[in-house]
């Protein structure tokens, strides 16, 4: 195998070969869109960092886990989606439905105003969280 192809892409390979669809692992984020705008009217830098914070928490709580190791050994090729929540509320009602649905996930909150900003998932085949994330839209 060539240089620049990891263990993560040659599991890919395997199941393809074996017939089933190749995992394409992605981390999703959803993001409160009214932090944006007022009463908020958080900077975008502050924003992207709740973002950053929550991605890193779901990796490292999750690190142990197959598809996290996976997505960690092949840095070059990392997939993430952001989507966007409208406000607090939708954000915690995710959180509730991913905690009900074992969905491995960390719901960010910013200290020290306990606000939860972000939520992110453990890495993840695509088709495995779908359905609960499709009412989200991409973050503008």
């Amino acid at each position: 195998m060539h240089r620049g192809v990891g263990p993560a892409f040659q599991l890919s390979r395997k199941m393809a070969a074996s017939g089933g669809e190749p995992q394409i692992l992605v981390q999703y984020l959803v993001l409160r869109k009214d932090l944006t705008q007022p009463p908020f009217s958080w900077p975008a830098g502050a924003v992207v960092a709740q973002a950053c914070h929550a991605a890193t928490a779901a990796l490292h709580l999750h690190r142990d886990h197959p598809h996290t190791a996976a997505y960690l050994r092949e840095l070059e090729r990392m997939r993430k989606v952001v989507l966007e929540a409208p406000d607090e509320t939708t954000l915690k009602l995710l959180a509730e439905t991913l905690q009900q649905k074992n969905i491995d996930h960390k719901l960010w909150m910013e200290q020290p105003e306990n606000i939860p900003t972000c939520i992110a998932l453990r890495p993840y085949p695509k088709e495995e969280v779908s359905q609960y994330l499709k009412k989200f839209r991409l973050f503008k």
